[in-house]
């Protein structure tokens, strides 16, 4: 279990420091708890049960298997962004943000996948039958690459969520988000406006103290959601291999049973029961399997973040298979229902996407996500 984060070590960090009082956003009020010689002062009470609630998110998001994309580009988060995310594998842009990151993504794919065949020219041998300037030139863009998106060239399908520093700087990053319905977690500072951010930490954007004590908090959270998957991941293996000389040993013994009881046996009557009792067998496992598949983790489908599973889970749809029979009218007026924050969300192929993973046809599913954009056709 990850360490709460104490008031008291955000207040040595100076994440309570805010803008001055003429740039502030009027819809940062409810985070603000005073005015103090012209720069207002966060209330950091609010910062820990917001940064608690995130950090249980972006927990869950790691569980379940999807990227997290983490954005900072300002010179006093970048490096300390690198060094913590990529302790936990996790994609990150700390250069420029290559516009249409997110909404052209097969087009990044391909700069990556270029970047890939350029490192297969230099392992076969190819890359020596350049001439030299070739060579140069092909030197240049490598490193060009490995310098914009050598972070990102493991990510091949749409991040699960994205975690920005600064939305202010990032506006491109939160409306290519906002675009694809994936889940926006940020730092935002009182010159900032939270109402696109799914999950605001307000905080101190600026100070590299204050960056690192919440990506510290925030990584640990993910570290532990990989953690969990990866025991799960071990505890269903071992559960198989358990199951496996179990299930041959029953089989051998029903195989002796038979044998004993064949020549026993008087007439076809008793071969009728046997078949009968063997019909009956199966009948009786199956209400267990109905109830196995009662709920499903909705966030696998593209564009539906823990928040949107929640409300489907509290409008009674648990599963991919309930999910798969509504329409997009039906979701449109769920989302709408739920608040002004969903009822922008897009949720047209939601139901083709649960329709393939309530089949079972998971190849067929992330082919499909990689192909499209975040589930927008």
């Amino acid at each position: 279990m990850a360490k709460k984060a104490e008031v008291k070590d955000l207040l040595e960090a100076g994440v309570h420091f805010g803008h001055l009082t003429r740039k502030w956003n009027p819809n940062m009020a409810p985070y603000i708890y005073m005015e103090r010689n012209g720069i207002h002062v966060i209330n950091l009470y609010k910062t820990t049960a917001k940064l608690e609630e995130a950090s249980e998110a972006l927990k869950k998001i790691a569980a379940s298997g999807r990227k997290i994309l983490f954005v900072a580009t300002k010179k006093q988060a970048k490096d300390i962004v690198a060094e913590k995310v990529a302790n936990v594998n996790m994609p990150y842009i700390t250069e420029r943000w290559p516009g249409g990151m997110l909404t052209n993504f097969v087009t990044i794919r391909k700069a990556v996948k270029k970047m890939a065949s350029i490192d297969r020219m230099k392992k076969d041998g190819t890359f020596n039958t350049l001439s030299k300037k070739e060579r140069l030139q092909v030197d240049r863009l490598r490193a060009k690459l490995e310098k914009n998106l050598g972070s990102i060239s493991e990510m091949t399908r749409l991040p699960g969520a994205l975690f920005i520093v600064d939305t202010m700087r990032e506006h491109i990053a939160v409306k290519e988000a906002q675009k694809l319905n994936i889940p926006i977690f940020a730092m935002v500072d009182t010159n900032s406006d939270p109402r696109p951010i799914d999950f605001v930490i307000p905080s101190n954007d600026d100070a590299s103290k204050s960056i690192e004590i919440i990506m510290t908090h925030v990584t640990n959270a993910v570290a532990e959601g990989l953690t969990e998957r990866k025991s799960e991941k071990q505890a269903a293996s071992e559960g198989q291999e358990a199951k496996a000389p179990k299930a041959k040993k029953k089989e051998t013994e029903a195989v002796k049973e038979e044998v004993e009881k064949a020549p026993k046996a008087k007439a076809a009557p008793k071969a009728e029961k046997v078949a009968d009792d063997k019909e009956a067998a199966p009948k009786k496992e199956a209400p267990k399997k109905a109830t196995k598949a009662a709920a499903d983790d909705l966030t696998k489908v593209e564009g539906i973040g823990p928040k949107i599973s929640e409300v489907f889970n509290k409008a009674g749809i648990n599963s991919f298979a309930e999910l798969a029979e509504k329409s997009e009218e039906d979701l449109k007026t769920i989302l709408a229902d739920a608040g002004a924050r969903y009822a922008s969300k897009n949720p047209a192929s939601w139901p083709k996407q649960a329709k393939m993973a309530a089949d079972g046809k998971w190849d067929e599913l992330k082919e499909w996500q990689d192909n499209t954009k975040a589930g927008v056709e």
